[in-house]
């Protein structure tokens, strides 16, 4: 993996069953919000936006995951779907991390309540 990357469930929704309209759903609302904001930013080319269909965290949507080489992987639950904003500064600070250790008290406060999951590197 040689890019930064940001994986977004795109079927994260409160409530599951088979008429859920998943195109529809929060995980999707934030997903399109991300990408929208992601143009804009200055480190676009650095940081990869790849879709997930699923993280299996069904009690805890949204789920997004920051991942890269020989850094440490984060993986955010119980994100609200307007957190777009908060995950590209969180985005930007892993960018620019040497070994991807974020400080709590630096996260975006909206990021602050979200339930997080810090994986060391390999």
């Amino acid at each position: 993996m040689s890019k930064h990357v940001l994986f977004v469930c795109k079927s994260c929704n409160s409530t599951h069953s088979e008429e859920t309209n998943y195109e529809k759903s929060k995980g999707a609302t934030l997903l399109n919000q991300v990408k929208t904001l992601h143009q804009e930013h200055s480190y676009s080319d650095e940081l990869d936006i790849q879709v997930v269909s699923c993280v299996r965290t069904f009690e805890r949507p949204c789920a997004v995951a920051f991942s890269a080489a020989n850094k440490a992987t984060y993986l955010f639950t119980k994100i609200l779907s307007t957190a777009a904003a908060a995950l590209l500064q969180f985005g930007q600070l892993y960018l620019t991390s040497k070994d991807g250790n974020i400080p709590w008290k630096q996260f975006p406060e909206v990021l602050q309540s979200a339930e997080v999951a810090k994986i060391p590197s390999a």
